[in-house]
């Protein structure tokens, strides 16, 4: 866990607004019960998780892959080479979807934009280092113009099947 309070905070604060702008039929399935906080997110999404992110193509189709993701200041990060379809589509048009599914027990829903990361970026060596030290070498020299992505969510939602169990079965006090 990287994150402050206030990131933890700012966390909350969105997905309350997220759940109460949310459908009823959403409310019915991540009711009151089943409903992740921020805190439980941010102890939950440690480590590299797969990430399914659906990008849409210039004739407006949409487009879904697997990316590693970490979970960084309370949100993720993500990498791509530039010459990707996912790496073009997200420069062109930098808004996505992205979501982790772990089975039935837990899952991370939540829509927003990609942002590259840029070695000016005050987050940059940071994420970087963090990167470096999973994987035991720099994604920049995974391939030709690798770049690392922020994730800056507008919606977000998080569900647990049951949550206590969850929690506890993954040794996180609730």
């Amino acid at each position: 866990m990287k994150e402050t309070a206030e990131e933890i905070a700012g966390l909350q604060d969105l997905l309350d607004r997220s759940h109460t702008s949310s459908t009823g039929h959403l409310k019915n399935i991540i009711n009151d019960e089943r409903v992740l906080t921020a805190q439980d997110i941010v102890a939950l999404m440690t480590g590299m998780k797969v990430l399914s992110v659906a990008t849409v193509t210039a004739s407006g189709e949409p487009r879904i892959s697997a990316m590693d993701g970490h979970f960084l200041h309370g949100t993720w990060s993500f990498g791509t080479s530039a010459g990707s379809a996912k790496g073009r589509h997200m420069a062109a048009r930098p808004t996505v979807s992205v979501a982790h599914v772990d089975g039935e027990e837990v899952a991370l829903f939540s829509h927003g934009r990609a942002e590259e990361l840029l070695s000016s970026d005050e987050d940059f060596e940071e994420t970087l280092a963090h990167w470096t030290a999973h994987y035991g070498s720099s994604p920049l020299s995974w391939g030709d113009d690798v770049r690392l992505y922020r994730y800056q969510p507008t919606w977000m939602v998080g569900y647990a099947m049951d949550r206590e169990a969850l929690l506890r079965g993954r040794g996180i006090s609730a």
